[in-house]
């Protein structure tokens, strides 16, 4: 079994070809392959049993150059400090490819929320907050949901941050619950953002979308919400989806609504009615318009890519693509819109969450998608355009605007 590559690694390395191309200065190049700060903890926690189980957790601010760090919190078995090193450089990225002002950041337990109670994962979220709180804020870093975190955990989080400074401040943290000062259409952000992608690709590629079938390898929260949105704002028939236990096919196209019911009822969407059963490795190599790869990272390798037939691939997850498989698809005409594109529809509308937070005024639906459209389009041609002129993949285009932007902040401070 070979070795996963180390991610961070991995975002230094795209970082490096970024800043070779913009000719960046040595001294920026060198602060910005490096987080400016990182904070590892570690917290107790009383179990249901008595006894006292120690936990490790990080909080990492990679740069804030241009506002405060914003990331993700993430509860996994499997966590490392250098996976959460190249979340929050990727959020750099991200938040500077929409034109945010927020800089990246990331956090994470390493724990199996799966095998702890509500109480426990209260407990655990409330001992997190004491031990990085002095680094967090409004103003200063701004945590959101990410593996295996929700609202509640959220709401819990927050909660603790005003008891520890006696005062309301709902914006320190986003993704909330609605009553706790969350935004309106942050549920299906991630996803609608992609859409909106999507529908921006295909008019640069002269593609008619109504009709055009989808195949969504992944069918959490950005996937489920992929399939609804896909029909209902582009008109595209989704004939495949999968989840960690397989997937389903119908070429006469799958209903977005009936296949989210059966996955609450049995767990998954395997077994759907009307369906022929087919692998996750399988749908990735389905003869469909747009491939979208909503799960797992590295699914998309160098053994594989020669045989993607779609025209479109948008990754609403972290990494599916190697950078093996990219020159691949680059190659072969396959349109990719690039991860900390696709999927920043989530930390524009967190962002969207903390303006309104400050301001103690909440927008309407409709006007968060209207905020949220103008965003996504905008990034969209940003880096179509900046990968036009340079000849390079939309990956590589999306790193020039996003380093060019960060870069300019750094060099204004006079950092390096």
């Amino acid at each position: 079994m070979p070795e996963k590559p180390n991610p961070f690694e991995v975002a230094q390395r795209q970082l490096d070809m970024a800043a070779q191309i913009l000719r960046l200065d040595p001294g920026v190049h060198a602060l910005l392959r490096e987080p400016m700060r990182e904070l590892h903890v570690t917290i107790p926690v009383r179990m249901d049993d008595g006894t006292v189980r120690v936990f490790k957790g990080f909080r990492v601010q990679y740069n804030d150059a241009r506002g405060p760090a914003k990331g993700g919190i993430r509860f996994h078995p499997e966590e490392t400090i250098d996976t959460v090193r190249a979340l929050a450089a990727w959020m750099t990225w991200k938040t500077a490819v929409v034109d945010i002002p927020l800089g990246g950041g990331k956090g994470g337990i390493i724990c199996n929320p799966k095998e702890m109670s509500p109480g426990e994962l209260e407990r655990l979220s409330r001992g997190y907050i004491r031990q990085v709180a002095r680094i967090l804020g409004p103003d200063k870093d701004v945590p959101a949901p990410d593996v295996y975190t929700n609202p509640q955990i959220m709401a819990w989080m927050m909660d603790e941050f005003e008891t520890i400074n006696a005062a309301h401040l709902p914006g320190v943290i986003t993704g909330k619950p609605l009553p706790l000062g969350g935004s309106a259409g942050r549920g299906d952000a991630t996803a609608r953002g992609g859409i909106y992608c999507m529908r921006e690709a295909a008019k640069v590629l002269g593609m008619n979308v109504r009709g055009a079938t989808m195949a969504i390898q992944g069918y959490g929260n950005a996937g489920s919400f992929a399939h609804k949105l896909a029909a209902e704002i582009l008109g595209v028939k989704v004939v495949a989806v999968s989840d960690s236990k397989g997937g389903i096919f119908n070429p006469e196209g799958l209903d977005p609504a009936q296949v989210a019911a059966f996955k609450d009822e049995t767990g998954s969407v395997v077994g759907f009615p009307g369906t022929r059963s087919i692998t996750n490795e399988e749908l990735l190599e389905l003869d469909v318009d747009i491939l979208v790869p909503a799960a797992l990272e590295g699914v998309i390798t160098e053994k594989n890519a020669g045989n993607i037939k779609a025209r479109i691939v948008a990754e609403l997850a972290n990494g599916p693509t190697t950078p093996e498989a990219d020159d691949i698809l680059f190659r072969n005409g396959v349109y990719v819109i690039p991860d900390f594109l696709c999927n920043a529809g989530g930390v524009t509308v967190s962002y969207f969450e903390q303006v309104q937070n400050a301001y103690n005024f909440y927008w309407p639906l409709e006007e968060v998608h209207q905020r949220l459209d103008q965003k996504m389009t905008a990034a969209f041609h940003a880096v179509h355009e900046m990968a036009q002129k340079h000849k390079v993949n939309n990956r590589m285009g999306a790193y020039l605007v996003a380093v060019a932007r960060v870069a300019e902040a750094v060099r204004l401070r006079g950092w390096a």
